[in-house]
Order: C-alpha cells, then sequence, then structure tokens
C-alpha cells in the first residue's frame, strides 16, 4: 500500500477538495482523531425521505417523520449498542391526539421496562442508547416532545405475566397499588376477577343427610379489545374497570366455618364477601342440617349468597316436603355472580340438595337416592390458562357420593361410608360439602373454600 505523507492539501481550484471516488471507503485508524475547527455537514444521522404512517422497526443512525394522522409504534432496535442514536419527528402535528409509540423492543428507555409515548405535536426526540442500565435516554432540548407512560405501573400480591399483560393475584388481604398512569385512557381500565369465600356445608347432628354449601359470589370484567383472553361466559363485554393512580385495598373473603352441633336445624356459616375497588362478591350461602328429635316436617331452605346453599331434608321423614335451595346472586348484580341451591330431598336419609355453583345450579336431593350434586363453577383464562372456580359444594348422602362444582366444589360425605364431610378448595370459592350421620355420632359439615382477586393489565 502506498503511503502520502503532506502537512497540509489545498485546493487547486474551486476551493474544493474530493477524497476518493463514488463507493470508496475512507478509513481512520483505530487512534487517530478527527478534530473539527471548522463546519462539517453530511456527518451523522441521515433522515429517512418516506413519512412513515404505519408501525415499523427503526435503526440506528437514521431520523425518521412520522405522519401522526394516525398512531403510529416505532420499534426500536433490538440489539442496540452503546452510542447509537436516532430521531423521531411528528412531522404533521397530531401526535397529542394519535400518540406516537416507543417500542422499548426488550431495551429499558429512560431506566424504566415499558414502552413510551410522544404526544407533543410536531415535537421531536433524539435519543441514545447508554447502556443496558438506562437504555434509550433523550438528547433533545427542553421545548422538544417528552416521552410519556403508554401503560400503568402496578404492585400488589404475587405478579405474573402473560404476553404483554401482567397479573396480580391475592390469596388474602393487601394492597393493588397504581403508581403511574397510561396516556392512553384505554390502557388505565384493568381486567379482573374477584371471587367470594364459598359457605359451609350443613351440619349431622344424627343419621340424617345435609345440604352443601353455595359457592362464593364470582364476578369478572375483561378490558376489551384491548385485552382478548378467553374469559368466563359471566364476563361482560367490555367490562374493564378504570383505575386512578392510587392504592386500591383488596379484601379476600374467607370460607364459611364449620356450623354448630347438637343444635335443632343446625346450619352451616356463610362465607365472607371478597372485595376491589367497586367490585364487591357476595359469600357464598350455607348449607343446612339438623339434630334429631326434632319436630315434624323440620326442613329449612339453604341460605342465600353469591350462589345459594342447598335446602334441607326432612328430619323425620314424614314427607313433607323438600326444603328450597337458598337463593344466588344475593345482593343481585349483573352479570348474575351464582346460582340458587338444590332442593333438598323429602324421605328420612335422603341426600341434602347441592349448593349453587357460578354458572349452574345445585341438584336438588329428590325421593330416592338421586345425589345432590354441586353446580358448576366459571372457567376463566385471567391468569393466562384455564382454570375452574365458584363451584357449589355436595349434599350429604345415604349410600353414595354426591359430587362438587367444578371449581372448587367439595364432594358430599356418606353415612354408609362413615365419611367426614370434604371442605371447598381454597382461594376458589368453592362451597364446603354436607355430612352425613352415622347415628350416634354427630359430623361437621365440609367448610367452604376461601376467595380469590385477580387483577390483569396490559403493561408493555
Amino acid at each position: 500500500m502506498s503511503t502520502v505523507k503532506v502537512n497540509k492539501i489545498t485546493p487547486r481550484t474551486c476551493n474544493s477538495i474530493q477524497l476518493g471516488e463514488s463507493g470508496d471507503t475512507l478509513t481512520i485508524p483505530s487512534g487517530a482523531t478527527l478534530q473539527n475547527c471548522g463546519t462539517a455537514t453530511g456527518f451523522g444521522l441521515s433522515f429517512c425521505t418516506t413519512t412513515k404512517t404505519s408501525p415499523f422497526t427503526a435503526t440506528a443512525g437514521k431520523g425518521f417523520f412520522i405522519n401522526t394522522g394516525s398512531a403510529v409504534t416505532v420499534t426500536l432496535p433490538a440489539s442496540p449498542s452503546t452510542g447509537d442514536e436516532l430521531i423521531v419527528v411528528d412531522s404533521t402535528g397530531h401526535a397529542s391526539c394519535n400518540a406516537i409509540t416507543l417500542g422499548r423492543n426488550g431495551s429499558k428507555i429512560k431506566g424504566g421496562c415499558q414502552d413510551l409515548l410522544m404526544t407533543t405535536d410536531r415535537g421531536g426526540l433524539r435519543i441514545v442508547y447508554s447502556g443496558s442500565s438506562q437504555g434509550w435516554v433523550t438528547a433533545t432540548a427542553g421545548n422538544d416532545a417528552t416521552m410519556q407512560p403508554a401503560f400503568i405501573t402496578a404492585t400488589g400480591g404475587t405478579e405474573t405475566t402473560s404476553g404483554d399483560f401482567k397479573i396480580h393475584t391475592f390469596t388474602a388481604d393487601g394492597t393493588f397499588t397504581v403508581s403511574q398512569l397510561a396516556v392512553a385512557p384505554a390502557n388505565n381500565k384493568v381486567s379482573y376477577m374477584v371471587v367470594a369465600g364459598g359457605g359451609s356445608g350443613g351440619p349431622a347432628g344424627s343419621t340424617v343427610s345435609t345440604s352443601g354449601g353455595g359457592a362464593g359470589g364470582f364476578r369478572e370484567g375483561r378490558n376489551s379489545p384491548v385485552d382478548s383472553y378467553t374469559a368466563s361466559p359471566l364476563a361482560a363485554a367490555d367490562s374493564g374497570l378504570t383505575v386512578t393512580a392510587s392504592a386500591f385495598p383488596i379484601t379476600v373473603g374467607a370460607g364459611g366455618a364449620a356450623g354448630s352441633i347438637p343444635t335443632p336445624q343446625a346450619k352451616g356459616n356463610n362465607g365472607a364477601n371478597s372485595v376491589f375497588s367497586t367490585i364487591t362478591s357476595a359469600g357464598g350461602g350455607f348449607g343446612v342440617g339438623g339434630w334429631m328429635p326434632a319436630p315434624s316436617g323440620s326442613t329449612q331452605p339453604g341460605g342465600p349468597g353469591g350462589s345459594g346453599g342447598g335446602g334441607g331434608t326432612d328430619l323425620n321423614g314424614y314427607g313433607t316436603g323438600n326444603a328450597p335451595g337458598g337463593t344466588g346472586n344475593t345482593p343481585p348484580v349483573s352479570p348474575a355472580q351464582g346460582t340458587n341451591g338444590g332442593a333438598g330431598g323429602s324421605a328420612f336419609d335422603i341426600n341434602g340438595g347441592g349448593g349453587g355453583g357460578a354458572t349452574a345450579a345445585g341438584a336438588n336431593g329428590s325421593p330416592g337416592p338421586t345425589n345432590g350434586n354441586g353446580g358448576a363453577g366459571a372457567t376463566t383464562n385471567i391468569t393466562g390458562s384455564p382454570v375452574a372456580y365458584a363451584g357449589g359444594g355436595g349434599g350429604g348422602n345415604g349410600t353414595s357420593a354426591s359430587t362438587g362444582g367444578t371449581g372448587g366444589g367439595a364432594n358430599g360425605a356418606v353415612k354408609s361410608a362413615g365419611t367426614t364431610a370434604n371442605n371447598g378448595t381454597a382461594n376458589t370459592g368453592g362451597g364446603g360439602a354436607g355430612s352425613s350421620g352415622p347415628n350416634p355420632c354427630a359430623k361437621a359439615g365440609g367448610l367452604g373454600g376461601s376467595g380469590i382477586v385477580v387483577i390483569r393489565y396490559k403493561f408493555q
């Protein structure tokens, strides 16, 4: 390679000097310094001359004009190097209505792990990648566009993610705290599921079979069309809840406690309410039982609640009628938070009614050995996978086990097998099972399952 050594190069004519030809590469060796004591033009970033009107992935070293006649997402480079820079400009002046989203594409922006928005009309941003700690930072004058959050930031409960959505799960009382709101109102809505505690099953004071507890109230709202997970049939369309930058106390209802025995016409207990913001789900209704001897025809209805508890049997076997199940969706909300319990049997030792579930009523304990099965709960993918909640508890039975409803409802006890009533599953709102003798052993009904609160929103 030839070497030319000179101290100064001056133009022969026209006051300009050309180095090389078109297509040539001029190399500045490592360690050399190129010093500018005058005015340099044509160096640095070059602008893409085509105005962008739809989402695209930016490249470093470029400037981009954005037509904000509609919202445009600019996805930042996937593997930037320190010192990489680019410029984004609102060239049509509508960013305050149609924000430009800067998608972080795995890198931080101004030290945060979320996308940001440009919302200043005719504003521009020059951003530089500073390294993995802080990511992309701004290098523009104060009167240029500023970046604002595209999504809310919140804490509380057990936090998990499913794609671009963050999920906060509360299995006990806590606080959901929103520390930062998004610019776009649609991104300040959250999807939610609020399930109350299930009612406990009826206690058996003698040979009688008792009814199952009702499931805790089930309420769900999905922020569609922002979120498109598969919700339960009880989630109304576009029923997300708008939040503010504040703390929201979360109450997770306990399952119903065991009923007292021995007392005539004993009963279980309702579950406790679960609460998130303006959404309250009612505890499941109690199942009922009894203690022999009792007055002729001494039956009693199941307890009202989110879902109703099952009705009791005729304690003395006189065939005086089936006690009705408790009324579900009490107090009433729309969509309904639960269903009614099933009626009790009308003959001695026939099983009690099943507790109501979120989507299906409890089965009757009709004459003969028909099982008083618990009503089915509701299945939702709000946590990222399908899970059933709020199944009714099965009634106690003389000869064969009743089944609890899908979603944590407990299977009923069987007198002939001497089994103990099962409890509703914790953090599902499932109803506790009804009990069943045998004489002279008094047995408590199954406990209700505790509730759960789940909150879900788009975070990137």
